[in-house]
């Protein structure tokens, strides 16, 4: 199965493309997405639309894996954030690919077995499970790369959408 894990962003979205069969897992293609602050709000949400459709595109993704927004004390930054989520969701059902979401929470038990984990331990087990020799930057790329293994642990049991 062939997984893009998207952690939604408005200045930075990251994403990370794996290969999962039987219990192995295979890099595919991971980075991000940037948007310029000062550029207006429609354009930022345009370009990363058509970046992550184009990567869709590329490289065919059978399922995506999506962090769920939690909750930030700043609204404004909370819905800048779920509108680039929504876009990121958009993207998705517009190639047809089968969305879950995940919270923080279980991203990081899927991967250390502790759902308070910090950045680093859930950085290390992305790079550990992906055989990588360094922890991908940002950490939006990262983070998108744990959304996907979640994914193919929890098999798209984790609140499937479409």
């Amino acid at each position: 199965m062939r997984i893009i894990g998207i952690d939604p962003g408005y200045a930075i979205m990251g994403y990370g493309i794996v290969e999962y069969k039987g219990s192995k897992f295979t890099p595919i293609a991971y980075g991000s997405i940037t948007t310029e602050a000062h550029t207006p709000n429609e354009e930022r949400l345009m370009t990363l639309y058509d970046e992550l459709s184009a990567i869709i595109d590329e490289y065919k993704p059978e399922e995506a894996s999506i962090e769920e927004l939690f909750y930030n004390t700043n609204a404004t930054t909370a819905i800048m954030v779920g509108e680039a989520r929504g876009t990121a969701l958009l993207a998705c059902a517009k190639a047809g690919i089968k969305i879950s979401e995940y919270t923080p929470l279980q991203i990081k038990s899927a991967l250390t077995g502790y759902g308070r984990a910090d950045k680093k331990q859930v950085q290390a087990m992305v790079k550990m499970i992906l055989g990588l020799s360094k922890v991908p930057k940002p950490d939006d790329t990262a983070d998108a790369l744990a959304a996907a293994i979640c994914h193919a642990h929890h098999a798209g049991g984790c609140r499937p959408r479409i």
